[in-house]
């Protein structure tokens, strides 16, 4: 069953008005972060015109591994972005059909505060993000990537739940 989605702004103040221009769109891929495309469609309407898709390699992945194993980092992070890629040019796909102008990047770090700093860097008037990422476990554990976002972001932040 899909729902009409319909986002409504209002003036805040004497004069002031949200304008919606630039989406940052972090994603892993996951249902939650696929959901949160039906929101940043609604946001056309509000006048968003560009969305920036980022996906973060966490890098403590990959220091956790490198304490057990002797592997090829390189050759990991590059199948790991293969992948990232290939997912993000069908989503940049969706979103060009929906009018928007979109830039995709990859990034390495750790997730929330790539989120942050590109946020920033990319002067974004909206986050649109998944409440819960493929490591539910692990976000319940040591808190989740949208609530650290949540806590330390100096841009509004629209959080779909599953």
């Amino acid at each position: 069953m899909r729902r009409n989605l319909s986002i409504r702004f209002r003036q805040t103040g004497k004069g002031d008005c949200i304008m919606i221009k630039k989406i940052l769109y972090p994603t892993d891929f996951s249902a939650v972060a696929r959901k949160a495309i039906a929101y940043i469609g609604s946001l056309k309407n509000a006048g968003a015109a560009e969305v920036v898709i980022v996906h973060v390699i966490d890098r403590r992945n990959f220091d956790m591994l490198a304490g057990h194993m002797s592997l090829d980092f390189g050759e990991i992070r590059k199948a790991f972005e293969d992948t990232a890629a290939r997912e993000m040019k069908e989503i940049a796909g969706e979103l060009r059909a929906q009018g928007y102008e979109v830039k995709s990047r990859i990034e390495t770090g750790i997730p929330f505060r790539e989120i942050l700093r590109l946020a920033e860097e990319e002067n974004v008037s909206v986050i649109v993000m998944g409440s819960h990422g493929k490591s539910n476990l692990a976000d319940m554990l040591i808190g989740s990537v949208a609530e650290k976002v949540i806590r330390h972001s100096q841009r509004p932040v629209l959080v779909v739940k599953r």
